[in-house]
């Protein structure tokens, strides 16, 4: 379908990459750099373009019965708003942040935006490389938090009666974050799909397969300065097991037996762990010892919930002090 010549002159040039109607013939179309809201020629208003560049630091939504404005904010530069139908919000909305997301440098070269979803004052943005959250208010500012795909080891969903808490493993720790469950489906699947597709496997099973066999090969490999493996050279001489027995054989002089020589390595090894004891005297400090490995995982979990729990009272508080301010800024 071709667009209108006042568009057209206005995109000079420039692809589209996004287009949704706005009701009759108007038009918002999405490309790489801005946003443009083209109204038809109507009784109350002549055809006009307007233009909405996408390098803003603040993105709001405010929703009405029947429309719904979109604030893009521009700091010092002042904030420029636009009104679509409430029923052609998400679809707006969408290419809407995936221009933002391409300027602000968000998004790589080539990275797509699969998929936006708003629940209350949570939005989360998947794309073909990273899982974008934002909390608050505005649909996205620059408090913003991203997991990138590469290092995702693994993904989880845990159902409530009210809501799935979707839990991204991500460098070894956990992130966690609620959705509704009417839009818990959508999103796992959104995501998962996401996830595998970056790993390039098929399922979860798969890429926690996948992760487990890079664990054990890097554990399997020993670090080096340069990156290769260590190399021991052909190793020592076979050993010579024929005096084990302690049988001791006449030899030349000035040569000990096996007996003898057996002794002297048991007087040595006794100075050794001595010399080996007495390197803390003086000092204060004693040795360690065997560390229980078990004991330390234990810590750690402990304290990895201890952090967890206390990461989700920061953000209900920060979630209620949000809901105080917007109150009073109305007024209640």
């Amino acid at each position: 379908m071709s667009l209108p010549e006042i568009v057209q002159s206005t995109l000079d040039g420039e692809s589209v990459a996004a287009r949704v109607g706005l009701g009759g013939d108007d038009l918002l179309l999405v490309t790489p750099t801005r946003t443009l809201v083209y109204r038809a020629e109507g009784l109350l208003s002549d055809e006009a373009v307007e233009e909405f560049p996408h390098d803003a630091e603040h993105v709001g939504v405010s929703e009405g019965r029947r429309k719904a404005k979109i604030t893009l904010d521009y700091g010092l530069d002042g904030e420029r708003t636009f009104s679509v139908p409430t029923k052609q919000l998400d679809q707006v909305l969408h290419p809407v942040l995936a221009g933002v997301f391409n300027a602000r440098g968000i998004t790589d070269p080539g990275e797509t935006v699969k998929q936006t979803y708003r629940f209350s004052e949570l939005t989360i943005v998947i794309t073909s490389a990273r899982l974008v959250r934002h909390i608050g208010a505005a649909v996205w500012d620059e408090e913003y938090e991203e997991y990138h795909f590469g290092d995702v080891t693994d993904l989880d969903f845990e159902e409530g009666s009210v809501a799935t808490s979707v839990v991204i493993t991500v460098d070894g720790h956990q992130e966690r974050f609620k959705t509704p469950n009417d839009q818990a489906r959508a999103v796992r699947e959104g995501l998962v799909s996401a996830v595998c597709a970056y790993h390039n496997v098929d399922d979860l099973e798969e890429l926690r397969a996948a992760m487990a066999e890079d664990e054990d090969d890097d554990e399997s490999v020993p670090d080096t300065e340069d990156g290769d493996t260590v190399s021991f050279g052909d190793g020592p001489d076979p050993l010579d097991t024929s005096g084990v027995d302690g049988d001791v054989e006449e030899t030349d002089e000035g040569m000990t037996t096996d007996t003898d020589r057996t002794a002297g390595d048991t007087a040595t090894a006794e100075t050794a762990s001595t010399e080996r004891d007495e390197g803390f005297g003086g000092s204060g400090f004693q040795s360690a010892g065997v560390v229980d490995d078990d004991a330390v995982a234990r810590e750690l979990s402990e304290l990895r919930k201890q952090v967890e729990a206390q990461n989700e009272r920061l953000e209900r508080q920060e979630r209620t002090i949000r809901q105080l301010i917007e109150e009073l800024r109305q007024g209640r």
